[in-house]
């Protein structure tokens, strides 16, 4: 499997992940005010009243006060990206259908899928009734075709009873990732949970054995058997198990419905219900499943949608 590329339709993924912290919507919302930032960015004002917009440029910031006014959400985000938006604290906020769990800042966040389109709308209604409205764009990304062979025949064509216990047991793993914590640790600077080659890359449509696959849902990391796996973010152990396609998995969760799991695993070192803190060892680097050698696959989760490990990486930097 080839190394992961850095650049995709000519945007960076530094570029790219810079974007999901602190760039800013426009809002359609009579009574609301857009406030220009020093990188051409908006910020949204309810009432005509300046919002606060700290604004990283070249190393320098600047602030506006006052800061509880403000609604701030990239202007777009690549496909993949794992959204992280602003919003005045008590605001109901709506994404997609679903109301966003809102930290007591007002931190919000969504997941953008691998085929998503835009313009992505989020309503949010402030503790006094007023409404805004954000458009996010989303900035699509080419998905090359990825040869993977020599894994088990069964794992890519398997017998019916086999296939029905893959169900039973991704069934399993959906349920898990139903979870809503009220914890915070997503918003962490995440770190790799190993150290290696990035052997395989989130959203890469996959050829198994000749025969065409979904695309890959997270990122495959080669390092040696039983390397240890630590905990990029603290959170919550929600699976962990042995099981027939993904060999040893762990789920860890980490609030807010996003979560990371790790999959092929020779070994795990934790038990469902743990508190794990980053940088923990959760498990160890196995070849597991449908595996052609020892890695590490770490995808990334915001419910049921699949978000680029990558991504939230490159976040922190």
């Amino acid at each position: 499997m080839s190394l992961l590329r850095r650049r995709s339709a000519g945007c960076s993924l530094v570029a790219w992940a810079a974007l999901l912290v602190c760039a800013a919507c426009a809002a359609s919302t009579t009574g609301a005010t857009r406030i220009p930032a020093t990188d051409g960015r908006n910020v949204v004002a309810p009432n005509g009243k300046q919002a606060a917009a700290v604004v990283a440029r070249a190393g320098a910031a600047r602030t506006v006060e006052p800061a509880d006014a403000r609604i701030v959400f990239p202007a777009s985000v690549p496909q993949g990206a794992l959204v992280i938006g602003k919003v005045p604290p008590g605001s109901t906020v709506r994404y997609d259908g679903k109301t966003l769990r809102s930290t007591g800042y007002g931190t919000v966040v969504f997941g953008v899928g691998r085929d998503a389109r835009g313009p992505l709308l989020v309503e949010v209604t402030r503790p006094d009734a007023t409404r805004d409205q954000a458009r996010i764009e989303v900035t699509p990304r080419d998905w090359p075709v990825e040869h993977v062979s020599g894994v088990p025949p069964q794992t890519v064509n398997p017998p019916p009873a086999i296939a029905e216990r893959i169900r039973r047991e991704q069934a399993l793993v959906s349920a898990a990732r139903t979870r809503d914590d009220d914890r915070a640790d997503f918003a962490q600077s995440f770190i790799w949970p190993v150290q290696g080659r990035i052997s395989g890359r989130f959203g890469n449509a996959r050829v198994y054995n000749g025969q065409p696959g979904s695309g890959h849902s997270g990122m495959d990391i080669a390092a040696p058997a039983g390397t240890p796996v630590k905990a990029p973010a603290a959170g919550v152990v929600t699976f962990a198990q042995d099981l027939y396609l993904t060999g040893g998995t762990v789920l860890l969760d980490h609030g807010f419905g996003v979560s990371s799991n790790f999959l092929h695993l020779s070994r795990i070192d934790v038990r469902v219900g743990d508190r794990v803190e980053q940088g923990q060892t959760i498990a160890a680097v196995g070849a597991t499943g449908r595996a052609t050698g020892p890695h590490l696959h770490w995808g990334m989760n915001w419910f049921d949608v699949r978000v680029d490990p990558l991504l939230v990486l490159e976040r922190g930097q």
